[in-house]
């Protein structure tokens, strides 16, 4: 029997939340108000009939009342002409309009009170139906609000993975990357150019250099940097050349290490 009651209690709550997923509160509003709009004209059309009905029971009430007073009359009519039995015939009449008059007075003073109850009633449903009309309107706006919100947050959050824009912010990207990768490669070929051309410079000064001592040495001119010493011509030039020879390894060995 438990096993029972728990399949049931979950089978009711899986068909409450579908039916609550499932529900549109606008059009559960204007469901409720045409509803309740049902419920007044059935309310009006039990109205109107007991108040037909309260004013049947006056009627019949009325014309009890009137055959009352009419065998009375008559009753006395047939004494005074010493007809007693039709005197007593006319009051057994009278009675019996009498009983009834009775029991429709109380019957009239009954539906008198349903009547007021169901009039009340009207009106408390009319209230409630105009107020609900107000506030219908204020609910669906504010649905309408809510549901524009939440489509709203969910363009926004589906911008960052699944959107067209997504995409266009990473084709984006990867052309920024390749400019800047081209401007790398750019700069490092400037730079090896650079350093080509420093290189040939580099030689031409050290050719000219080269150059210079090759003439300074033919011509005999001396070396401005060799101090002054007390050896002969020939020995001068001996060690100047020397030197000069010296020089040059130094420089070759320097160019050939560069």
């Amino acid at each position: 029997m438990g096993l029972f009651d728990r399949l049931s209690r979950l089978i009711r709550a899986n068909l409450n939340a579908f039916v609550s997923d499932a529900e549109d509160p606008i059009k559960i509003l204007d469901q409720s108000v045409a509803d309740m709009q049902e419920d007044l004209v059935k309310l009006r059309q039990a109205v109107a009939m007991a108040i037909a009905s309260q004013k049947r029971l006056e009627n019949q009430s009325n014309q009890a009342k009137e055959q009352i007073k009419n065998w009375f009359t008559r009753a006395e009519l047939a004494l005074k002409k010493g007809e007693d039995d039709l005197a007593r015939e006319a009051l057994s009449r009278k009675k019996t309009f009498q009983e009834t008059y009775e029991s429709l007075s109380t019957q009239f003073q009954t539906q008198n009170g349903q009547v007021e109850k169901l009039k009340k009633s009207l009106l408390l449903l009319e209230r409630k139906i105009a107020e609900a009309r107000t506030k219908k309107d204020m609910l669906k706006a504010r649905a309408q609000a809510a549901k524009a919100q939440q489509q709203i947050q969910s363009a926004v959050g589906d911008l960052g993975s699944k959107s067209a824009m997504a995409a266009f912010e990473r084709m984006e990207d990867k052309v920024e990357a390749l400019e800047a990768s081209g401007q790398a490669a750019l700069e490092l070929a400037g730079e090896d150019l650079e350093s080509k051309f420093a290189a040939l410079e580099g030689g031409d000064d050290i050719e000219k250099e080269l150059e210079i001592l090759r003439t300074q040495l033919k011509s005999g001119v001396e070396a401005i940097a060799l101090p002054p010493s007390d050896l002969d011509v020939n020995e001068v030039k001996t060690v100047e050349i020397q030197e000069v020879e010296v020089e040059l390894e130094e420089m070759k060995k320097s160019m050939d290490n560069s």
